[in-house]
């Protein structure tokens, strides 16, 4: 029970996505981090029409208690109706001495910048028999995005009719939405736990007015509890959006957790004593001895880093699992050996070594972040940097994404706008290429006869092992260029004066 986790909750038609990248920040963090699906998501807008309120905030009150009997420390997360219904449950539970709690873009006032001038006349509708159950409340431009490429990408997956959010909701769940909205509103003052509240200035869904009304509440019962994060450059969905990084060091932050974040500095509390550490640095000097560098990988949190030093081709930062493959490109019988006695102070265990490869001996010195039992980073420092300089040769590899790389990852953005998807047959090759390009040969067990779906993409991944990374890019690069010059075309003609046959721009 020593790892703290966190307990996210989406929003009215979402899922996890909407808190974007936040599930792995956390975990980069130290952090466990659980959700659930709502009832009546998941599926169809239509499951919606028959939920209360109450069934959403039994849902969040039993995984709640699921999780607080596995974790000493729990904090709450929520987005949006998540928001509502994170807070709901901590008045309820007194959720305090064991955790706090985050809401993203809480929406107590439903009066943001695009809302309509007739939002007022809701509660009438409520009352006509069968209305509620039958009208539909659509999902409209600009999505609770100000970022115009993502919003470009979502309105595409919208128009392909792609299930990662709901189009639309019945109006019979806005109904349990504002009856949620009006249970939260009753004793704020009684919260116990610590309160962050993330919203933007230009919400258009819920103005500013909903984050001070919160904060100003929970104040009234303990002055200092609660406290905003104001976002100047963002919409409604604001894990997501251009302030997203703001977003997540705020939130890491006020859980204590910057420096274990891959957001720079040293971690104050490791969430480990001296002799776990010293046990995981074991665990290190073992994979060192039989992998190289390569072997911490899998001791490590997703965004783990490598740093080699000097001005060499293997030289520089290798984090994630793209870093991993540029260091592969030269650690190819790396081995590290003759340890000296490994020494712990606050999360950094340091201890001398020698660096094999391909004839070279080096010694030097390896220095090890870790956190809640995962490694954060790994640096070298060897006494003799001129020997490495000379042994590996070369060039620094650029830091960031190569001309390739950009490439790649532009061709992908431009799939997923596509107004009409490609046959299975095209995105089974698509997926081949783009796993091949970005992470090489498959890996992992071929799924069973159970799972059809993905057992094909397995195959077509698997058919391309051997294939370089460069190569895969390349060709994903060209086959996303052929099926957008169609569109591309046609869009061309059209704006020249030809007029399209009937129906040739609906097909």
């Amino acid at each position: 029970m020593a790892d703290p986790a966190v307990l996210l909750v989406h929003g009215l038609g979402g899922t996890q996505y909407d808190l974007g990248s936040m599930h792995k920040r956390l975990k980069n963090a130290g952090f466990v981090t659980h959700s659930l699906t709502l009832p009546g998501h998941g599926t169809t807008p239509e499951d919606l029409a028959g939920v209360r309120a109450e069934q959403w905030v039994e849902a969040v009150s039993a995984k709640y208690a699921e999780v607080a009997a596995q974790h000493d420390e729990l904090h709450l997360m929520g987005m949006c109706m998540g928001a509502l219904l994170a807070a709901e449950v901590a008045k309820r539970s007194g959720h305090g001495g064991r955790g706090r709690l985050v809401l993203l873009a809480p929406p107590i006032f439903i009066d943001g910048w695009s809302t309509p001038w007739y939002r007022f006349l809701r509660p009438m509708l409520y009352h006509i028999p069968g209305l509620p159950e039958r009208m539909r409340i659509e999902e409209e431009d600009p999505y609770g995005i100000k970022n115009e490429q993502l919003r470009a990408i979502v309105k595409a997956k919208f128009e392909r009719g792609e299930n990662f959010h709901y189009r639309w909701v019945p109006l019979a769940c806005v109904r349990e939405v504002d009856r949620l909205r009006g249970w939260v509103m009753k004793g704020l003052e009684r919260m116990a736990c610590e309160t962050l509240v993330v919203h933007a200035r230009e919400d258009e869904l819920t103005s500013l007015r909903s984050a001070d009304f919160v904060v100003e509440q929970i104040n009234r019962g303990t002055p200092g509890r609660a406290r905003v994060v104001v976002l100047e450059n963002s919409y409604h969905m604001v894990a997501v959006d251009n302030d997203r990084e703001l977003v997540a060091s705020s939130v890491l932050g006020f859980l204590g957790a910057q420096a274990a974040a891959g957001l720079g500095g040293l971690a104050d509390d490791p969430r480990m004593n001296a002799a776990e550490q010293l046990a995981l640095a074991g665990r290190a000097r073992e994979a060192l001895e039989a992998e190289g560098p390569a072997g911490l990988w899998p001791l490590g949190i997703p965004d783990f880093a490598w740093y080699m030093p000097g001005a060499h081709r293997a030289s520089g930062v290798a984090r994630g699992a793209k870093g991993l493959q540029r260091l592969q490109s030269w650690a190819g019988g790396a081995r590290f050996t003759a340890f000296g006695t490994a020494v712990e102070n606050a999360g950094v265990v340091v201890m001398p070594a020698t660096l094999l490869h391909q004839g070279l001996s080096s010694d030097g010195t390896i220095a090890i972040w870790m956190r809640a039992n995962r490694l954060l980073e790994a640096r070298w420092f060897p006494d003799d940097p001129s020997r490495e300089q000379v042994h590996f040769g070369g060039s620094p590899e650029p830091q960031g994404p190569s001309a390739a790389e950009r490439a790649f990852e532009q061709a992908a953005l431009a799939l997923k706008s596509l107004p009409t998807p490609p046959d299975q047959d095209v995105l089974l090759e698509l997926y081949a290429l783009y796993k091949q390009g970005s992470i090489g040969d498959a890996t992992g067990a071929r799924p069973g006869l159970m799972d059809p779906v993905g057992r094909a993409k397995f195959d077509a991944w698997a058919a391309r092992r051997g294939m370089g990374r460069e190569e895969a890019m390349a060709r994903y690069v060209d086959r996303v260029a052929r099926l957008a010059a169609p569109a591309d075309a046609m869009s061309a003609t059209v704006a020249g004066g030809a007029q399209p046959a009937p129906g040739a721009l609906s097909a």
